[in-house]
């Protein structure tokens, strides 16, 4: 796998190539700093739970393979399409500065790569380091189209390590069902209902001896007693929310979404779809017996419920393999005794602890230190509050719909459900032309009412349908509140905004008070994301320098709720100098 390179090899390679560019000349260094590969968007039949099925992969990899480069690398990453339906690759949390047209997301900054094309995504990876990941941004394909991007510092970890560093461990969280992903989005969308749910929840592809027929699909990673390693957790699930835990192990956080944290020790973590997390897990335990060189500590990975809708409430489990330092590390060894009963970490919180979330999400805190600073905007330019809403649209005649009360869900951000145009919107904005987009987004919801106070079932809003987006200039100090309603159900979502890190600067339960509310604001060490939980039934809010031009997307990371309409997008316009303007297009860029 090729995530798992040992970091210290990496670095003093990293150090060489940055020693020795400045003796080379331009071209060749140019060369050198570049990162090619290939991706052929294929199927694959693949098996799980006694269910054969064929699925959309990268180079028949699933989890698709690993991107691994350093900080200030250029990429280039070649896909091609080899299968009939339209398809994008998200470069999830990469700020893609000035070269917009590389994000990925279909409709919003190109065109889809149809069949039997290639598109070339490059861009270059500046003032970044850590974990990342990629996905397919078309229709729900990133069910199975995803995998981890990794970018290796150029300096050493800002954080003490209480022994040696080993070998790097990406562990995706994903989703399983037995039909066709793309048949349950298509269910879903013709009769307005709620999804089928996932049949199991996966490590690493593999759902673990929970599930029916999987003992032999379970992920088990052997470590070595007294050496510590670095987790590269990853969650590609569509729809939850998870919690993760191994057992008798505590977790040391040291970074989210490629941001170095305040390290800080936990039993457990919560992870949100498109949120990525760094955690140092030292082999410290006592195997029991003592002589016991080949120990099983499970890791269990299930959702935290904040949902009244049918959710799949299972738990998947992995295993880590304490093994002796003379025994070779091997990673995916499936030993035979693997199979219930066994005992699932103590420390792994129940389904509803909202408590525990609360309070991992409130531990969180950028370094802000000399070399890595916190630069949160003290003030802002533009504030932005915007609801987060599930709701019930009247069924059109003669269509049967299988929403609640035979109506159809949708979901909005000011009770603006989003549509996508059918072309691009950043290709239509480097054009001038105004062609199926507005820039009237409401920056304040349409109507001020008890937001998390009306009850869910009775109150409700027809939404209004459209591509409407918010235009800011280059630099602009923005801060987006973000609302969450009782529409329907109160209920987590993850918000992630493309092109842009933002900070954390407040978080709370209840209607945000204008008045009050910022007054608490963190503006020294904020945690910095790509991906914010907002709270059930409450509000978050976020800051950032709008300092990247182009058009980018904002939008719930639940797969169903974006494709009920839960997101938006905003213009940053060209800034005055050449180094603050939007790249041209590629010459291979998508048509429409």
């Amino acid at each position: 796998m090729v995530g798992l390179f040992n970091y210290q090899l990496l670095l003093l390679i990293s150090i060489t190539i940055f020693a020795i560019l400045p003796l080379l000349s331009s071209s060749s260094s140019s060369s050198s700093n570049t990162k090619n590969f290939h991706f052929n968007v294929e199927w694959k039949s693949v098996t799980r739970l006694c269910h054969r099925k064929p699925v959309l992969t990268v180079n028949g990899e699933y989890p698709g393979p690993t991107i691994a480069v350093h900080e200030g690398d250029n990429v280039r990453i070649v896909v091609t399409n080899k299968v009939a339906t339209n398809t994008t690759i998200h470069w999830h949390g990469v700020r893609q500065l000035r070269t917009g047209w590389a994000d990925g997301p279909a409709y919003i900054t190109q065109c889809p790569i149809g069949a039997g094309k290639s598109f070339t995504y490059s861009f270059s990876v500046v003032n970044q380091r850590g974990t990342l990941w990629w996905h397919a941004h078309f229709s729900w394909q990133r069910a199975s189209v995803h995998g981890a991007f990794i970018i290796y510092p150029r300096t050493p970890f800002p954080f003490s390590l209480p022994a040696p560093l080993q070998p790097d461990i990406p562990l995706i969280f994903g989703e399983w069902w037995n039909g066709d992903v793309e048949v349950v989005e298509r269910e879903m969308m013709l009769h307005g209902g709620g999804p089928n749910i996932s049949d199991a929840y996966t490590i690493n592809g593999l759902p673990g001896p929970l599930y029916p027929c999987s003992t032999k699909d379970t992920f088990v990673q052997t470590i070595e007693p007294g050496k510590t390693y670095l987790l590269r957790l990853i969650n590609a699930a569509l729809n939850d929310e998870l919690f993760f835990a191994i057992a008798n192990h505590n977790l040391t956080v040291v970074e989210i979404d490629a941001a170095y944290t305040k390290p800080f020790s936990s039993p457990a973590i919560l992870i949100a779809p498109g949120q990525t997390t760094n955690v140092l897990l030292t082999a410290d335990q006592v195997p029991v017996p003592a002589d016991d060189s080949s120990a099983m500590f499970a890791m269990a990975a299930r959702p935290y419920l904040t949902s009244v809708f049918p959710f799949n409430n299972s738990t998947t489990v992995g295993f880590f393999k304490y093994q002796t330092s003379s025994t070779k590390i091997q990673e995916n060894y499936n030993p035979p005794a693997i199979s219930p009963p066994f005992t699932l970490p103590n420390n792994l919180p129940a389904l509803e602890d909202t408590q525990f979330a609360t309070q991992f999400l409130g531990s969180l805190r950028s370094l802000a230190s000399d070399d890595y600073p916190c630069n949160v905007p003290e003030t802002v330019d533009k504030r932005i509050v915007a609801t987060v809403s599930l709701n019930l649209q009247d069924c059109p005649l003669n269509e049967t719909c299988k929403g609640y009360l035979n109506k159809r869900f949708y979901a909005s951000m000011n009770n603006q459900s989003f549509v996508r145009p059918s072309t691009s919107i950043l290709e239509s904005h480097y054009r001038n032309l105004s062609a199926g987009f507005s820039t009237d987004f409401p920056e304040n919801p349409p109507y001020v009412f008890n937001y998390t106070g009306v009850n869910p079932v009775t109150e409700n809003m027809n939404t209004e349908f459209g591509t409407k987006l918010f235009r800011v200039p280059f630099g602009t100090r923005l801060e987006i509140v973000l609302q969450d309603t009782n529409f329907l159900n109160p209920e987590n979502h993850p918000i992630h905004v493309h092109g842009h890190n933002f900070f954390i600067v407040g978080r709370g339960f209840g209607n945000f008070d204008l008045e009050k509310d910022p007054k608490g604001y963190n503006l020294v060490d904020p945690p910095e994301r790509n991906t914010v939980a907002v709270p059930m039934g409450g509000w978050a809010a976020i800051r950032l320098v709008a300092d990247n031009p182009g058009v980018w997307f904002v939008h719930c990371h639940l797969e169903e709720h974006t494709s009920w309409g839960l997101a938006l997008g905003f213009i940053v316009e060209n800034g005055k100098e050449p180094s603050q303007c939007l790249l041209p297009p590629p010459s291979d860029l998508p048509p429409c």
